[in-house]
């Protein structure tokens, strides 16, 4: 009995859309969690952008996932199916998310109602 090549089964499309979405959870997922931040202690527009950027990024991916899936899909395939530009399209945004966020967080002062505004609150009344 002759081993079966394991790239024969057809599963390519369902992995690559599979990996293609997971990365797009993931950059919902961070969009997410920097509105909820923002929620929390609004900043003004500014503070969002990182968010929308985000939603934004999550959307495009899913969308080469779709078209990636429909790509491999077709048989025979495609003389050229590497998906280059996409690749560097969504490790540009992932950089310049990356970039945004360290920036949105350290642009940020403490909110007012932490430990450590409320202690300089309480010396400033102390010394008054």
């Amino acid at each position: 009995m002759a081993a079966r090549d394991p790239r024969a089964n057809g599963l390519q499309a369902e992995r690559t859309t599979l990996a293609w979405t997971r990365t797009s959870f993931a950059f919902l997922a961070n969009g997410a969690l920097l509105t909820l931040k923002d929620l929390h202690s609004y900043t003004g527009p500014v503070g969002v952008i990182p968010a929308g950027l985000a939603a934004t990024v999550a959307l495009c991916t899913y969308l080469i996932a779709v078209q990636r899936q429909r790509t491999l899909g077709h048989r025979p395939l495609p003389a050229r199916i590497t998906p280059r530009r996409q690749v560097y399209l969504v490790g540009i945004a992932a950089l310049l998310l990356a970039v945004m966020t360290a920036i949105a967080q350290l642009s940020h002062g403490a909110p007012a109602n932490t430990p450590a505004s409320a202690s300089a609150v309480m010396r400033s009344v102390a010394a008054s």
